[in-house]
Formats: structure tokens, sequence, C-alpha cells
């Protein structure tokens, strides 16, 4: 009877061993599961690239901190910047899926987004009013006194020759009443203007900057966005010119990536602003600009932006709803829907 007795101790014994061991190595799983957990929502941008594209120009300027930070792998996500000259080299990126997120002109995203069946939407406005009249002649102050002037500029069917030829309307002039010479680049307006070619170049900045530093002749004669909000009134529609593209599919399949992008983009952007010189050397370095004292002159009068959500959605309707009134090719042939606005 003792031997029994002992022998369901010893099997007691061996068993409470084996239960406590259980318990310990079920808890130490719940705790890898938790770390595991916890390493995850640290971490919720997955380790996709974002293959960015923009134009030689203020977006790119806006990026530049950015770019920088990707480069020495300070980012929070993870790069590949590209710039190009034009919106085709983007739009061709774009659609071969070379490019999953793109900084281009306002109206050609609204096109793009008719074009490729709602393939693309907006994240944010990178970029307002930029463009400038210069001119050496001092007496060029109206868009009434361009009547029969040669006005040089860039990017047929793209934001200057939109934004002049509504001015143009809106002061009672047409088409046949001045003489439009188009440049695939702002710096054959540059060449064209100082070679007096042309009475009047439409530029964006940094290229006024430029253009000015090159000819001491040269000087600003009108501010278009002053003249767009002249013609809008208080409570009309913004001169937007630049605006922030992504593909919809790679934007359903990587929320997460697109969402910091924006917070970087965004961050970046307010450090060009509030720190011009610093910013410039960086502007100099991507080859936007050549000199970086022209660039920290320049970048003050770019008016580069950050605007997403609701605001993004308001100024940029309202702009595309002056240009579909207009002519309603500028936008695609109808205006986006609200699937074209993404509001985070």
């Amino acid at each position: 009877m003792k031997k029994l007795i002992a022998f369901f101790m010893v099997m007691i014994f061996v068993i409470s061993i084996a239960l406590v061991g259980c318990g310990t190595a079920s808890e130490k799983s719940e705790e890898a599961t938790n770390t595991t957990n916890d390493t995850e929502n640290q971490n919720p941008v997955d380790d996709v690239t974002i293959k960015v594209g923009s134009l030689k120009g203020p977006t790119s300027i806006g990026l530049v901190s950015l770019m920088e930070k990707a480069k020495k792998q300070e980012a929070k996500g993870n790069y590949e910047f590209t710039m190009e000259a034009g919106a085709d080299g983007l739009m061709a990126g774009i659609l071969k899926g070379d490019l999953d997120i793109a900084l281009i002109p306002a109206n050609v995203a609204s096109i793009w987004y008719n074009k490729m069946d709602k393939a693309v939407q907006v994240i944010d406005i990178n970029t307002l009013g930029v463009l400038y009249m210069v001119s050496t002649d001092s007496s060029l102050t109206t868009i009434e006194s361009l009547k029969g002037k040669t006005i040089v500029l860039t990017g047929k069917g793209n934001t200057p020759d939109y934004t002049l030829q509504y001015l143009l309307k809106e002061h009672g002039l047409g088409l046949e009443d001045v003489n439009l010479e188009y440049k695939s680049e702002a710096t054959e307006v540059v060449s064209a203007l100082s070679q007096g070619q042309a009475d009047i170049a439409l530029l964006p900045q940094p290229f006024v900057t430029v253009a000015c530093a090159q000819n001491d002749k040269l000087q600003v004669v009108m501010d278009m966005t002053e003249q767009w909000n002249a013609v809008q009134g208080e409570n009309g529609s913004q001169l937007v010119t630049g605006v922030t593209i992504v593909r919809k599919e790679f934007l359903e399949q990587h929320k997460d990536a697109v969402d910091t992008f924006m917070e970087e983009q965004k961050e970046s952007t307010s450090y060009v602003n509030g720190n011009p010189k610093e910013a410039s050397e960086l502007v100099a370095e991507q080859g936007i600009i050549e000199k970086a004292p022209i660039a920290e002159k320049a970048i003050p009068k770019c008016n580069i932006t950050y605007i997403a959500g609701e605001e993004m959605k308001q100024a940029l309707h309202g702009y595309l709803s002056v240009l579909f009134d207009l002519d309603k090719g500028m936008v695609g042939g109808t205006l986006p829907a609200d699937d074209f606005y993404y509001i985070q």
C-alpha cells in the first residue's frame, strides 16, 4: 500500500511539473506574438519602393529635402526619384507602371484621369500660382496691353497656356489679338526673349529669377496670380499649378506607404519654405537651378505648398471648373468625379 501511495504522489508531482511547463510555454508564445504585433504596429509601411516622378521646376524644388533624406537612407519610406522636362515623359511612366506617383500640372491630372479610365487620383496640391510675365518693356503691365504683341511661353495645352487664354478672354481679347509662340522648355523661352524674338514672355518660377539674372534689362511686369485673383474676386477659385497624383491600383495595394509619402512630402515642403538658403544648395545639387544663390532668391516666389484633403478638393475643383467653362478639352472633356480626389 505504501508503495502504491508513493507511486501516485510521484505521478502527481510529474504532472504538476508538466502543467507548469505548458503554462510557461504558453506565456512565452503569447509574449512572442505580442512582440511581433508591436513590431508590426511600429512599422506600418511595407518594403515597397515608391517610384516618384516630377517636373524640373517648383514641384521638384518642394521635394529636395525628401530626396536628400532618401539618399542618406533617413526617410521613413523607400523612394526612387526621376525628373523630366515635360509631363509627357511622366505620363508614359505612369501608363507603363514605371512610376507610382507623379507631380504634374493640375489640368493634366484631370486629362489623365479621363483618358486612363479613372486610373489615377490626386493626393495633394504641391504648387499654387508661379506664373509671371517678364519683359524689357515696362509699359506692358495689363492684360489689355498685350494686344498685338508676340508672347513666348512653354507648354501648349498646359497651365501657362490655359491661364493666359482665360485671362485674355476675361479682358475681351482672343487668340487672334496676340501672337503666341510655344517652346518646349522654359530655357528656350529665356533664350528667345533675350534674342529679341518676342515682346514679352510668360514664365514660371524659378525660371523668372534665372532669366532676370541673365539679363538685367528684363523685369517682372505682371504677376499672373494677382491677375487671376482680380478676375475671380474674393470668393473665387485659386490658381493651381501643380498637383501630386498616384496610380489608383498602387494606392489600393500600398495605402500606408502612400500616406507616409504624403507626410514626408509635407515635411519636405515645410523645410524648403522655411530654409531657402539650405534648400537652395540641394536645388543646385539636383540640377534644378544651376546656381544656389539664384535658387535662394527664387524659392520664396515659387508658391510651393502642400494642400490635401477637403481643402485640396475644393481648390482644385474650382480651378478645373474655370478651365472647363473656357474649353472642356482643357480638363479632358468632363470634370472629374469625387473619386478623383484622395481624402485620407
